[in-house]
């Protein structure tokens, strides 16, 4: 599962400390999987998943070194994630890890699964798991322990978020069409897909079902349904700019990390003469096998990787409201 590690202009918890959530979202996911995995196998009866809390895991794990803790698992644990399960053990570089100091923060990094129905297999469990741990991963790309951010409700509903985040692995960091401000103008980017080994700008062209998209020149392309013809701005327009900006950040930080362009349409066709250089074009027809292949990741996360999120990170703009503010507005709601 991917880390939505910025979502538009909400406040995120990557953005206290960038060098310590990659590797606790990934124990914490692993943990409680492993905890409802076995209780769902031993045939436990769980009316409420609980959650198990940093304290208790370093009691639980007392002694085990934090590379230990993240990346060990015993003969049996090994065994059983051989079960096709796809919930991934991704190996992090230690290179960037720092020993962990946990604050009081942990009260808001509570992931309670519910159950929904009695699952009949290990898929439908795991099914039930990732759904509701994209919620979780929601919370955390929107609040912080003092600070929370409006989210729209319509990224509940976005496939394309969620067909991401539940398929492309722990070491892959998303920014969700991130606003970031360049003098002191916001601009919204699109999707940034930071893996170990490069940047994926991702420009997206959902509309009209059946849609196709064909280069009409540098400026307009043509987007034609069934007999109708409509003349529209190039897509790579946006994506040549999404480009240049992160180039800019990067080389303003000193980070070397390859970007990729790719201009995406799910639900339609891209019709494009020839080939772009560093320009991938994935539509219906190529974007499962396009997801299949970015689900291979077996790099372990880079310090560059997550320099080159930070660099991302410092020229965001972020707007949020205090939890004591919101929760007053929220009062005040329910007396009037």
């Amino acid at each position: 599962m991917a880390q939505l590690v910025k979502l538009q202009d909400y406040i995120s918890r990557y953005q206290i400390d960038l060098a310590r959530y990659p590797t606790q979202f990934i124990r914490l996911k692993q943990n409680q999987w492993q905890r409802v995995k076995h209780q769902w196998q031993t045939g436990e009866v769980i009316e409420q998943w609980e959650h198990m809390d940093e304290d208790a895991l370093q009691q639980e794990e007392k002694g085990r070194t934090l590379f230990q803790k993240i990346f060990s698992f015993s003969k049996k644990e090994k065994e059983l994630e051989q079960e096709n399960e796809n919930i991934e053990n991704i190996a992090i570089s230690n290179e960037w890890v720092v020993e962990e100091q946990i604050p009081e923060e942990d009260t808001t990094l509570f992931f309670e699964p519910n159950i929904i129905y009695a699952p009949n297999t290990l898929e439908e469990l795991k099914k039930m798991f990732i759904d509701q741990f994209f919620h979780f991963q929601m919370k955390w790309a929107s609040s912080t322990l003092r600070e929370k951010s409006y989210v729209d409700p319509k990224y509940m509903r976005d496939t394309l978020l969620r067909a991401m985040l539940q398929t492309l692995p722990d070491n892959y960091l998303i920014f969700y069409y991130p606003i970031i401000r360049i003098k002191k103008a916001p601009i919204e980017l699109d999707i940034i897909i930071l893996t170990p080994t490069e940047c994926l700008c991702i420009t997206v062209l959902e509309q009209e079902e059946q849609a196709v998209y064909i280069a009409n020149s540098e400026r307009f392309w043509v987007k034609k349904v069934g007999k109708n013809d409509k003349k529209v701005l190039s897509p790579l327009i946006q994506l040549n700019r999404m480009e240049k900006l992160l180039e800019q950040m990067f080389v303003q930080s000193g980070i070397e990390v390859p970007i990729k362009k790719i201009l995406l349409t799910r639900n339609g066709y891209i019709d494009y003469p020839g080939t772009m250089y560093g320009t991938q074009f994935v539509d219906k027809r190529k974007f499962p096998e396009w997801m299949e292949q970015l689900k291979h990741s077996v790099s372990p996360m880079k310090h560059m990787q997550i320099r080159a999120a930070q660099s991302i990170l410092s020229n965001v703009q972020t707007t949020s409201f205090h939890r004591d503010i919101w929760n007053t507005e929220s009062t005040e709601n329910k007396d009037g």
